[in-house]
């Protein structure tokens, strides 16, 4: 038997107060409520930036974790104790970055399970709606592909969600910012997953100077939001064209949630 449809204003009114309170476990909470009971299934552009900015939170606070403890993983913990001792302490270390691993699954399957089943799922969707999802799709297939032992599979997913956002968002203009925030982390993919300078250097290149040339039409506001992107596109373009070959693992991309 299906569920009661949710006061949807309320719920969404929640999640805005967790935000501001900054107690973003609730606030993901909240709007899944509302992606899960909502009557029809379908998000306002406020809505979906509630939605991002809550699992963004969640899951970039875990991302963090996990990059300290598996650096702190692959080296002696102590320069004073037995090689009895430090093997132990850094096999805690393990175990502590395999909790944080499964948590970050946990919350990546959740995001994934409300594109798939839900708002992916809706056939009354614009061209912008459906780039946000494929695009946030793509960010969490990517996020799995940071620890997860074997990758392929996740490297794929996010490829063929990346893709058919890039795809869609060509019925978007350029100066779009959920369009030029699908190239800054479509290149982030390409640089930090797929170790594939080139194409992350191609693809926000090829963004930002499309943009440049729109810009003069743009409000103040539309300016202003478009910018703020194209201004993170330059910033991974200078730290990538000034590197060697290859990537360097010590230094993370901007990216957009």
């Amino acid at each position: 038997m299906a569920s009661a449809p949710i006061d949807k204003k309320k719920v969404v009114f929640r999640a805005k107060l967790a935000e501001q309170a900054e107690r973003y476990e609730e606030m993901k909470d909240f709007m899944k409520t509302v992606v899960q009971k909502s009557v029809p299934i379908k998000l306002n552009q406020e809505e979906r930036n509630l939605l991002s900015v809550a699992y963004k939170n969640v899951v970039g606070a875990r991302r963090a974790s996990w990059r300290v403890l598996d650096s702190l993983s692959k080296r002696n913990l102590s320069d004073t104790d037995s090689d009895a001792e430090a093997k132990k302490k850094q096999s805690y270390a393990v175990q502590y970055k395999k909790k944080v691993e499964n948590e970050l699954t946990d919350i990546c399957n959740d995001v994934l399970d409300l594109l798939n089943d839900f708002l992916l799922k809706n056939k009354d969707i614009s061209a912008e709606e459906k780039v946000f999802y494929c695009k946030m799709k793509g960010d969490y297939h990517r996020y799995k592909a940071e620890y997860l032992f074997d990758i392929t599979g996740c490297i794929q997913m996010a490829s063929k969600a990346y893709e058919a956002a890039l795809t869609e968002s060509k019925e978007l203009k350029s100066t779009n910012p959920i369009r030029l925030g699908l190239a800054l982390n479509f290149s982030v993919f390409h640089y930090e997953i797929k170790k594939n300078k080139a194409q992350a250097c191609s693809l926000a290149k090829s963004a930002f100077d499309n943009a440049v040339g729109e810009l003069e039409d743009l409000t103040e506001e539309q300016y202003k939001d478009a910018t703020l992107i194209m201004q993170l596109l330059r910033d991974n373009l200078t730290l990538w064209q000034s590197e060697g070959d290859a990537p360097d693992d010590d230094e993370s991309a901007r990216e957009m949630s």
